[in-house]
């Protein structure tokens, strides 16, 4: 069980570890070049979703005071539009880069204070009925990640891939 100093965070940090499941799930057996596949030339393809997941988590530990970048946020900040023309990593490369940056967020994650997080964080989407602070922006990330799993899942599914399956890796603690 995770020792975690905000009580607030007691239903994200399950939800964070299930999703650090998820991704290596998600692209299980994906072929690179099957992983670069667009779908009538209109969707993203795998590798922009992996690389956005990827960047969400980087994203969220510059939010949580975090000072390691993501060596690809060129291609993925701010869920900067696919570009056929730009050269994307590996999926071998974004799932090292998503379990270099995991287990920092994950321990950061037991570490914040209610303080913290309700310190104010301004995402720039300005919503009225979503207080910008830091709690809001840690649910903000899991929600855009759970929809970048949904994708990446019906993706697999129309490029012949078996169904995202959940199983569970007991050696990822984070």
């Amino acid at each position: 069980m995770d020792t975690r100093t905000s009580k607030t965070l007691e239903m994200i940090i399950p939800a964070f570890r299930m999703q650090t499941q998820i991704f290596d799930n998600v692209l299980s057996g994906i072929k690179e070049e099957d992983a670069l596949k667009r779908i009538e030339g209109r969707t993203n393809h795998i590798i922009w979703m992996a690389g956005n997941l990827v960047n969400c988590r980087y994203w969220l530990a510059d939010v949580l005071g975090i000072k390691d970048k993501d060596p690809h946020e060129d291609l993925f900040a701010q869920a900067k539009a696919l570009n056929e023309k730009f050269q994307y990593p590996s999926l071998k490369a974004l799932k090292s880069e998503w379990h270099k940056i995991s287990p920092v967020l994950h321990k950061r994650l037991l570490s914040v204070t209610e303080k913290e997080l309700q310190q104010p964080y301004e995402s720039g989407m300005k919503v009225d009925f979503i207080k910008e602070n830091k709690l809001n922006m840690i649910g903000m990330t899991l929600d855009r990640q759970s929809y970048l799993f949904g994708q990446i899942g019906l993706m697999r599914r129309i490029l012949g891939y078996e169904g995202i399956k959940y199983d569970i890796n007991k050696a990822l603690n984070y």
